[in-house]
């Protein structure tokens, strides 16, 4: 089986964050015997990207068995062709609406994420990140299957240890927020009035904010914090939330996506209405005695490996199905 996987977001040199989870799961899936290409779709205008990119695909296409394309607008560049079957995985804004600084969405947003999400009855399988984006879909072969974690990346570090490396400081209360604070769905500015509140009774607290990190680094940065704080208006399945889980890092989180399927069973993690003052209680109660939560547990079942043996087999029932249709086909008979 040789797989081409299709993506507009990948790793680059100035922000090794970008797309960190497309080449992860490329990563785990050349480990588990995958023979896999990837074409990633680049350019400074990203409007010509897609155009480009459904000539790029028909020259990349010679031995691929399927193409695996990441988010909508790569999909329907995969779907220009019929000669191999398309699994689309959605992640989020594609099939939910992008958000608003206001955390609304517009009446085009709608449109466009409406019109995204209808790519899915053209595609072999669609692939969601929870029940809330599966909810979305009327037509379509849908499958939830969350993106995974690196486990041997995201592993707990002795807080002295990766403070010292990060050059933090031993005596301060630190709160992670681990997004781009620019992206309105994140809403950075409630975890800055949290943790603004929080300064009034414990000077000691700071918020320190890491979106462009190596995996490595951003591992470091969530074994160095005391909580992570999440406060977003919509995800689908975030990982980095799962990846805090697995390194033992207390998590305040907006009721999002999977995030209370992740969470919710790990004692130090909660899920908090969108309220600054009861986020600043709530990250206050870690803030104030810190502690390791044991969410590694809770993510087990999202390791690289796993992850990927559910992927293979979805690929080869995809492959099943396109192989009995052919033999059904009047053109064979």
């Amino acid at each position: 089986m040789k797989v081409l996987i299709a993506t507009a977001i990948y790793p680059t040199a100035e922000n090794p964050a970008f797309g960190s989870f497309v080449r992860s799961q490329e990563q785990f899936l050349r480990q588990a015997g995958v023979d896999v290409d990837v074409m990633v779709l680049r350019g400074k205008n990203r409007k010509l990207i897609y155009p480009k990119g459904i000539v790029e695909l028909r020259r990349r296409l010679e031995g691929v068995s399927l193409v695996h394309a990441h988010y909508a607008y790569v999909g329907a560049v995969a779907r220009t062709q019929w000669k191999v079957p398309v699994v689309l995985t959605y992640h989020g804004s594609d099939a939910m609406g992008v958000i608003t600084p206001r955390g609304t969405t517009t009446r085009k947003g709608r449109m466009i994420s409406a019109a995204c999400r209808s790519l899915a009855r053209y595609c072999d399988a669609v692939i969601v990140q929870s029940d809330q984006m599966a909810s979305k879909f009327r037509h379509g072969n849908i499958h939830i299957l969350p993106h995974e974690v690196d486990l041997q990346t995201f592993q707990p570090t002795e807080i002295k240890e990766a403070r010292a490396q990060l050059g933090l400081s031993l005596t301060k209360r630190y709160v992670l927020f681990a997004a781009n604070p620019a992206i309105p769905v994140k809403r950075f500015s409630l975890a800055q009035d949290a943790v603004e509140r929080l300064k009034v009774n414990n000077p000691n607290v700071e918020l320190i904010v890491v979106y462009k990190e190596p995996q490595p680094r951003l591992a470091l940065h969530m074994s160095a914090a005391d909580v992570m704080v999440f406060p977003s208006y919509q995800e689908g399945s975030p990982n980095i939330v799962k990846q805090a889980m697995a390194c033992n890092l207390p998590i305040v989180a907006t009721d999002v996506g999977d995030v209370r399927e992740i969470i919710a069973n790990t004692f130090g993690c909660s899920i908090c209405k969108p309220d600054a003052d009861l986020f600043a209680l709530r990250l206050g109660a870690i803030t104030n005695s810190p502690f390791r939560t044991k969410g590694r547990e809770a993510v087990q079942h999202l390791s690289g490996p796993l992850v990927a043996n559910r992927l293979i087999h979805l690929y080869e029932q995809v492959l099943q199905r396109r192989s009995h249709a052919r033999l059904l086909s009047p053109q064979t008979i």
